[in-house]
């Protein structure tokens, strides 16, 4: 277990309000993702594109909802692993919701390191430097940040949150004379026979995944002011206002560019950005995508320290992990273990396939989270929150969570199966490992 917080190991500093708290799980969920995931979608849903996203915005939403309900009864910085700890009582169910959810962080801060070491090579025209050398120098600066306090995090966070939602405005903005020009029902002609509900439906599978990363603001409860009020608020606020973003531009893009157009684009807002605002400077959305990325890798720097935290805390891994520096109010050692692990994974080359198994990790942990609402729901003795939720919610979760899952394992794309099934054989390993290592030492 971690030491309780005292002056030798003092607790985390609580520090975040409502509206941070919101841009963190904002600048979380619009991260670079939806810079090219509008592209690909447009190819599967065509003009339609725009009901795809509220589609997802709505399977988002119910989860979101059940975090927000837990994270006003219970918050801990373990979150998912918490919660599923107490209430199922199976220490290698929470050990491998957590560790799913570290892994997740990891291979994402990895992947955005390596994006953010190319788009800044290509804008900055650094050619003496290697990509691997940059993304190091990323990864060195992101520990730097969060090593120094959630406050100064949260402020960075902030900054980047407001440039990436400011330049998907700027995209509206620039394109909205052009709404009202196109037919917003259109979809590919190969998939007229399978009928517009069934297209928007396959497309909301991919759009879901824009909407990932509101998960991440319940592992700073710890830090935040009254917790039991600022996180539902905070996780509602980011997912409606994400969803806002992602419809408005979704119907911009389409209307400025053919959906054909849209699909093939390598950088699909980039492109509608040039077509509907030539005279503003191409390389503006590149600027603004690397505070975007820088962002994105932030958020899940800090989650993966909460969790291994708050699951040092639970017992689920070595106390050491789960001190908090004296001065910074920060857990140092979960900090530099993430970098050991990170600058391995950047060095290591390509981890695309990794990076797309966590995906159907989520999944899993997202039913776990629901399936543990339910069961605390119903439990007597079980302190309610100040954001309860009807049981209908968290079933509804569960059922379009599986759904999702079920559709992306029926894929043609056999890999990212296959590497999630290693690391949930690596995880159990590691519980088993740890397990045997305590009882040697009793």
């Amino acid at each position: 277990m971690a030491e309780a917080a005292s002056d030798a190991n003092p607790g985390l500093r609580r520090s975040i309000g409502t509206t941070q708290l919101a841009l963190y799980a904002l600048g979380s969920m619009v991260g670079s993702g939806i810079y090219g995931l509008i592209g690909k979608a447009a190819g599967e849903a065509g003009s339609a594109v725009w009901l795809s996203f509220i589609i997802a915005m709505l399977a988002a939403l119910l989860t979101a909802l059940s975090y927000a309900s837990l994270g006003s009864r219970y918050p801990r910085a373990g979150g998912a692993a918490y919660v599923t700890d107490r209430a199922f009582k199976r220490p290698l169910l929470s050990f491998t919701i957590g560790l799913a959810l570290v892994a997740s962080g990891l291979t994402s801060i990895a992947t955005q390191s390596k994006i953010f070491a190319a788009i800044l090579a290509d804008f900055a025209g650094i050619e003496a430097l290697t990509p691997t050398a940059l993304a190091v120098g990323f990864l060195l600066i992101m520990s730097g940040i969060v090593f120094r306090g959630i406050r100064e995090s949260m402020w960075v966070n902030v900054v980047c949150t407001l440039l990436e939602v400011s330049g998907i405005l700027l995209v509206i903005v620039s394109g909205i004379s052009y709404w009202g020009t196109v037919d917003y029902f259109e979809i590919p002609p190969r998939t007229v026979d399978t009928g517009i509900a069934l297209v928007v439906l396959q497309a909301s599978v991919l759009t879901f995944f824009a909407f990932i990363g509101f998960e991440d603001a319940i592992n700073v409860a710890e830090e935040c002011k009254n917790p039991q009020r600022t996180i539902p608020w905070g996780l509602v606020i980011a997912t409606v206002s994400a969803a806002f973003l992602y419809v408005a531009v979704a119907i911009t893009a389409v209307s400025v560019l053919p959906w054909q157009e849209l699909a093939e684009a390598p950088s699909p807002l980039t492109a509608v950005m040039q077509r509907s605002a030539p005279d503003i400077p191409a390389g503006l959305m590149s600027f603004i995508a690397l505070f975007s990325v820088a962002n994105t890798a932030l958020v899940n720097y800090v989650t993966a320290s909460r969790l291994i935290y708050g699951m040092s805390g639970q017992g689920l891994l070595p106390g050491i992990v789960g001190r908090v520096h004296e001065k910074r109010r920060t857990p140092h050692i979960a900090i530099a273990a993430i970098l050991g692990l990170l600058l391995l994974l950047v060095i290591a080359g390509e981890i695309a396939d990794l990076a797309a198994a966590t995906v159907i990790l989520l999944l899993v942990v997202f039913i776990a989270v629901n399936a543990s609402l339910i069961v605390l729901k119903r439990r007597k003795g079980e302190a309610l929150g100040q954001f309860e939720i009807p049981l209908i919610l968290p079933v509804a979760g569960i059922i379009v969570c599986a759904v999702l899952l079920i559709t992306r394992l029926a894929s043609t794309d056999w890999r990212a199966p296959a590497v999630a099934t290693i690391l949930l054989c690596g995880i159990l390993a590691l519980y088993g490992m740890l397990r045997l290592t305590n009882a040697s030492a009793r």
